[in-house]
Formats: structure tokens, C-alpha cells, sequence
């Protein structure tokens, strides 16, 4: 099959490794001869009559504002998702024919490989991965077949959970925007626990990932004390037991705790209230302040007054939320190496005549990072639904609230060599640049309106 044109595009909520992901697509394209197409503003761009859209590299030369190195996505996202069957699938469908492609490639999560489904009935779409929760993917080939059919209130639970993976086995190893999350998490827990330090308290810190651990885990990195992840309910008696040893010993204490931890009696710390995203997903009021609440119930006033004379006891604990930081930025090397390499994949899956796949990282202790592809469906199970990964039970020390010996071996073969000299001196070079202070920023979405086109 010879691809002359294939377009590309962006879907659900953004990372630091979005452009790094297109620009590796578009650089695979230069090589072959092909067209690239970036649609505005995902889904919402091809339901628009005018498909707004950016020719990414005309005469199979990359254009100057897609910059690798530069967070977020320029062709814009959305939250918007066709359901199959329904009265927008004509119009989706017709757009995407007067656009003359001969392949879609969507850059997204899980959500985003529902929603390409209808257009997969009528051309070759394959998905590129990217989520900072790092939870689109597989811990072993079979796990989607473990999880129970869902019972009268619609909840699938897990069964015959293997409890041992090597490395190997993992589907799809790290996803693009992970690592960089991490590196803003783990710098953040390092600051505050300089605050915690100087006045004596305990410090919460919230991070993102909703029912999946893999921010919480990596944060270890910043040295908090104690890790809560949502895979392993939250032990109160236990917690409250090594705050109090911590406390005792070095008068403060830093605790990460995941978005969607839950109690060993099922509820959400920071649900209470559960409202919902476009996409369906909750939102998380808070598990941080609801954690902070219990252990002040919990912990008598004169436990902190020992350390903490003449201070109200409510201002012994804080809490901080990293929040939509994790989600922003330029991208760390790995990212940018791994999206770029995941992006040329996907073109050359196009090109082979691939559909309805998805281009995934592999990693081997032997031979180290590559990239491979897996069918869609095999992330689905028996209902066809598709659920988050989680960290696997085997990368967690729940006694210690810390990674196991296993998860630190997966987070070092990541971790390791993660940053780049070009970043440290990016940071060097850029951040107080002096000419920051007479010039505004210069937002890319002003260049690529000037570059975009309709139908």
C-alpha cells in the first residue's frame, strides 16, 4: 500500500509530550514521501464543516512551530467523542473523505481508542499512546481477561490476578507524559519538604493518576516518607501508626497520596462528592485535605504540642495538590525520545496497512527500549471495555507505604537516564532570560491560526 496522506491528531487531556509525538510522525513522513495533516482540535475538528487544518509538512519539510521540546499539542485537543451509530457519524465520515486521507492517526488514552472506533470501520486509524497516568497498557498479555463480567451496579472486579511479572511482560512499558509528571511531582515533594522541616508539620501531597499509582510511585524519587497508592486501600490504623513513629522520631512527616486512594471499606477519599469529566471520569474533590482531616481526628492535639508550643493544632498538617503542573511543560528526554519513536511508528503502521492498533514502548533489561504494536482489542476484555492499568500489586511494599524492590527496578529503567544535559542547561539558559522581562509570551496556537486551512 503507497500512503500519499495521512492526517493526525490530538484527543482528551494534554501532556508535555504531545509535539514530540507529532514531530516524530512528521519526520517518519518526510522520509517516506508522505503528506501530513494535523486536525484542529481532535474529534471536534473532523465534526466541524470546515475541518480546520494545518499542513504539518509542505514539500515534506517540517514546519518551524513544531517544536519537540515545547509542552502541550499545537493541532489543539478535545474532549469531543463520536459514539458509533450516531447522527454525527455521517458527517464525520464525510469530512473526513473531502479531506482525501488514506490513514488517521489519533494521539490519546483509552478514551480516545473508543473514539476511533467508528472511523475504523471505513479507513485504517491507529492509535499513538500518551497519558501522564501511565495507564494504558497491559502488565501482562492476559490481564484483560481477569476481570470479572460486571455485576448489578455495573463494577468489574479483579480475578486470578497473577501475582508475579517480569519486566518483559509489560504491554506498552511507560507512555509518553509519564516521566516528565514525575519530574515535576518529585520536585515538588523535595520542596515541601523543606516547609514541613522548618515548622514541624506533616505535609500531604496530592498527585494526579485517578485509580492508577504510577505517579504516587514514582514520586519516591522526592523521598517522602510514605506513598499511598489507589491499588492498595489505605490501612488508617496502620498509617496512622508510622505517622506517628516518623513524627516522633524526625518532627515532620511528607506523605504522596494518589488522586483515587481508597479505605480498606471501599470509599474514595477524594469522591465524596463525585462529579464528572466529558470524558467520564471522575472528578477527585480531594483525597489530600480528606487524608489531612482523618489524621487530625485521629492524632490527640498534644501529640504535636510537644514539638509545636504556643501553635493551634489544625495548622500542624498542610496539603498541596501538584495538579495540572504535572500535566504542562517541555518534555524531558525520555519523553521526547520515546513519543518521537511512538510517532514514527505509528506512521510507518499506517503506511503498512495497519488498523485499528496501537503503537506501544517494550523494554527488556537485555536489550533495553523498542517499539512494537498491539490490536485495540486486546486491551479490552470480555465486555469490551477497557480499564485502566494499575500498578501491579508486585511493584508496592504496602507494609512500608514505599516502592517494593521490584517496582524501584521498574522505576530506575526509566528514571535513570531521563533528563538530558539540554534540559538542565534549557533551565540555565531560558528561565531568567532577560528577555523574558520585556517580551510577552509568544503563544504557538497565534502561528498555527495563520497556517491553518478549511475545506
Amino acid at each position: 500500500m503507497t500512503t500519499k496522506r495521512i492526517g493526525i491528531l490530538t484527543a482528551g487531556g494534554d501532556t508535555p509530550a504531545l509535539n514530540a509525538t507529532i514531530y516524530g510522525a512528521v519526520q517518519q513522513a518526510n522520509q517516506m514521501g508522505i503528506s501530513m495533516f494535523g486536525i484542529l482540535r481532535g474529534y471536534a475538528g473532523l465534526l466541524d464543516k470546515r475541518v480546520p487544518h494545518v499542513h504539518l509538512n509542505p514539500l515534506l519539510t517540517t514546519i518551524p512551530e513544531l517544536d519537540p521540546t515545547h509542552g502541550g499539542t499545537l493541532v489543539g485537543s478535545s474532549r469531543t467523542y463520536v459514539e458509533p451509530g450516531s447522527a454525527d457519524m455521517d458527517l464525520l465520515r464525510e469530512n473526513y473523505q473531502r479531506m482525501e486521507l488514506d490513514g488517521l492517526i489519533c494521539i490519546g488514552g483509552d478514551g480516545t481508542i473508543n473514539g476511533m472506533q467508528p472511523l475504523c470501520e471505513f479507513t485504517q486509524c491507529v492509535l499513538a499512546p500518551k497519558t501522564i497516568d501511565n495507564d494504558l497498557g497491559l502488565n501482562y498479555i492476559d490481564e484483560p481477561n481477569t476481570w470479572s463480567r460486571p455485576d448489578e451496579n455495573g463494577e468489574s472486579k479483579r480475578i486470578l490476578e497473577r501475582r508475579r511479572i517480569d519486566l518483559e511482560d509489560i504491554i506498552n512499558y511507560a507512555t509518553p507524559g509519564y516521566a516528565t509528571a514525575v519530574f515535576v511531582v518529585a520536585q515538588c515533594v523535595q520542596r515541601v519538604r523543606t516547609t514541613a522541616e522548618s515548622h514541624r508539620r506533616i505535609a500531604v501531597v496530592e498527585v494526579m493518576g485517578r485509580q492508577s499509582g504510577y505517579i504516587a510511585l514514582g514520586a519516591a524519587y522526592g523521598q517522602p516518607d510514605l506513598i499511598l497508592i489507589p491499588e492498595v486501600p489505605v490501612n488508617l490504623d496502620r498509617l496512622e501508626e508510622r505517622v506517628r513513629q516518623i513524627y516522633e522520631r524526625q518532627h515532620n512527616v511528607v506523605i504522596v497520596v494518589g488522586e483515587g486512594v481508597k479505605t480498606e471499606d471501599g470509599k474514595e477519599l477524594g469522591a465524596a462528592s463525585a462529579t464528572y469529566d466529558p470524558a467520564g471520569n471522575i472528578r477527585y474533590s480531594g483525597a489530600a485535605r480528606a487524608l489531612e482531616q482523618l489524621l487530625l481526628d485521629r492524632i490527640e492535639p498534644e501529640f504535636f504540642n510537644r514539638v509545636r508550643t504556643h501553635e493551634p493544632t489544625n495548622s500542624s498538617c498542610f496539603t498541596r495538590k501538584v495538579g495540572h503542573t504535572q500535566r504542562g511543560g517541555r518534555p524531558i528526554l525520555f519523553d521526547r525520545f520515546i513519543s518521537s519513536q511512538l510517532g514514527g511508528k505509528a506512521v510507518r503502521m499506517i503506511s503498512e496497512g495497519v488498523n485499528n492498533a496501537v503503537a506501544t514502548l517494550q523494554y527488556s533489561p537485555e536489550h533495553g527500549f523498542d517499539v512494537d504494536s498491539i490490536s485495540a482489542h486486546k486491551l479490552r476484555d470480555t465486555t469490551g471495555e477497557i480499564h485502566p492499568r494499575c500498578v501491579h500489586l508486585s511493584m508496592y511494599d504496602a507494609d512500608r507505604m514505599q516502592p517494593s524492590e521490584f517496582g524501584e527496578d521498574y522505576l530506575k529503567s526509566i528514571f535513570t537516564n531521563a533528563i538530558g544535559w539540554d534540559d538542565i542547561e534549557e533551565l540555565r539558559a531560558e528561565l531568567f532570560n532577560p528577555g523574558n522581562l520585556a517580551s510577552r509570551y509568544q503563544s504557538v496556537n497565534t502561528d498555527i491560526s495563520k497556517r491553518t486551512r478549511f475545506l
